[in-house]
């Protein structure tokens, strides 16, 4: 159910700041869910062969992640119309520590009842999605 007006809604309209905690129980679940079982998600020794910082979070679910930053807030998923992103920085996930993601969405265009929110992914400092645009149509 929608939870927003369009008339709430403006350009530079801050949407609420989240950060998630990624844990290597969570990227275990997303590789089952999402049939994406490559070593990099799970295996230290598979990811320091390759030349990795580390086991790393799938690129789809930091992804995922943004647009329900979004979702949450406009209280509705079906309302989602694209999301486009690129993936700048792998999100490395400790094995006692996980990683956590902050996510600071904005209002950057309105036209009508479509809205388009940017997303900055930030991890230990690091950008780790560029140029993230998700937008939905509440009308």
């Amino acid at each position: 159910m929608l939870t927003l007006r369009v008339g709430d809604v403006g350009v530079g309209t801050a949407l609420p700041t989240t950060t998630v905690h990624l844990t290597r129980a969570d990227l275990i679940r997303y590789a089952g869910a999402s049939g994406d079982l490559n070593p990099i998600h799970w295996s230290d020794r598979f990811a320091a062969a390759i030349q990795m910082p580390g086991v790393v979070a799938h690129g789809m679910l930091t992804m995922a992640l943004a647009v329900k930053t979004v979702t949450d807030w406009v209280g509705d998923p079906g309302v989602l119309v694209s999301c486009t992103t690129r993936f700048t920085r792998p999100v490395v996930v400790d094995e006692l520590d996980g990683a956590d993601i902050t996510f600071t969405p904005t209002v950057t265009a309105v036209e009508g009842t479509r809205w388009t929110i940017s997303v900055e992914a930030v991890c230990d400092g690091v950008k780790v999605l560029g140029g993230t645009r998700i937008e939905v149509d509440c009308g």
